[in-house]
């Protein structure tokens, strides 16, 4: 193999592709890129057997070929390279030689036989969506997935397409995050990505009106995202019944200015940490949601205005879980709907349904 490629183009394409490669695997060629030379192009693979990320770049192809180097060195190597233009020869003994400015490097591959192949998608839909409406709907469900695999299935979130509308849910069992946007399609199709893929989509996304295109078979996604080839091992088994876990009717309703909720809490929790857990408290009443929390280090007590009706309320939250659904609202003012101390608080838009934030409430001991 001999090609010459710009270094921009190559950094950005490796570390990209890396994000697909194993750190540590008992096949040493998980652990590498496999680079394949030809018609005036670079493709690069990374793949762990559950993830695979491939693109190609435009390199100057002057003999074809390919092997596996390692992901890690060979990035090292490149982004240091002080040059604009990165040389790449191999040998029959797939030594590799890497060259920019006055920098070489020659370094071992593999033989690109030692790769495994990349599961074969065979198409059964087809779904188009706009980058930046997706990268928005990853990016607000993400944060709920389950990190432990007590049950497996919740360490993804759910698609759920029908009626020309996609849903996307995640649970971890102390919440529940769900959102919603139609989508041009007569599919009606489930399916459950792992969360590790949904993290690695989510930064190949653009926010914009660019295309993606999402292809589902049986057992595997593939994701085609710009110059990118994403395919995923999809999840399996029952999850969640979402619409059975979401509380119908609410005593209590709030509406409040979301950045103003979410910097009180953000204040109140100044006196908690991985040493001093303690659930905040919040209280609901006379047109006012006060936050209150008392840990070793001290009282912490705060209060926003709001627009209440319905029943006064006072419940406990983690502030970790509370946080993290204010966080990923995307709106300037948002509504609770509370149905008594121990149900479910249900975090919403104003208006519409794009998304909805379920934050179980926690046991908090009365002041008393």
């Amino acid at each position: 193999m001999k090609i010459i490629c710009q270094k921009d183009l190559l950094v950005e394409a490796v570390s990209n592709v890396s994000r697909a490669v194993c750190a540590k695997s008992p096949i040493p060629a998980l652990e590498g890129i496999l680079l394949k030379a030809q018609d005036g192009q670079l493709q690069l693979t990374g793949y762990d057997l559950e993830l695979g990320i491939v693109t190609t770049i435009e390199a100057k192809t002057e003999q074809t070929g390919e092997l596996v180097l390692s992901a890690k060195l060979l990035l090292d190597i490149i982004r240091r390279i002080p040059a604009e233009t990165v040389f790449i020869t191999s040998d029959d003994k797939n030594l590799a030689t890497i060259r920019g400015g006055a920098s070489e490097f020659t370094i071992p591959g593999l033989s690109a036989e030692e790769y495994p192949e990349l599961p074969n998608v065979e198409e059964q839909s087809d779904l188009v969506m706009k980058q930046g409406v997706l990268k928005s709907m990853i990016d607000q469900t993400l944060f709920a997935i389950a990190t432990t695999d007590s049950k497996p299935v919740h360490t993804g979130s759910l698609f759920d397409i029908k009626d020309s509308c996609v849903t996307l849910v995640s649970v971890d069992g102390y919440r529940l995050a769900l959102r919603r946007e139609p989508i041009v399609s007569d599919a009606h199709t489930r399916f459950i990505v792992p969360g590790k893929t949904l993290s690695e989509i989510s930064k190949l996304l653009r926010a914009e009106d660019d295309e993606a295109y999402l292809v589902v078979s049986q057992k595997h996604i593939v994701f085609r995202i710009g110059g990118y080839y994403v395919v995923s091992r999809l999840l399996e088994g029952d999850f969640l019944d979402y619409n059975a876990a979401i509380p119908k009717i609410s005593k209590t309703t709030v509406k409040l200015n979301t950045r103003n909720l979410t910097e009180s809490v953000e204040r109140t929790s100044l006196l908690i940490s991985d040493r001093l857990r303690s659930p905040i408290r919040l209280a609901v009443t006379d047109q006012k949601v006060q936050l209150s929390c008392s840990t070793a280090m001290g009282k912490a007590h705060d209060e926003v205005d709001c627009e209440m009706s319905g029943e006064a309320v006072s419940m406990g939250f983690n502030n970790k879980y509370l946080l993290d659904a204010l966080k990923a609202c995307d709106c300037d003012m948002v509504k609770l709907e509370i149905n008594g101390a121990l149900s479910p608080m249900r975090v919403i838009p104003l208006e519409g349904d794009s998304f909805l934030f379920l934050v179980l409430p926690v046991r908090v001991k009365n002041d008393d």
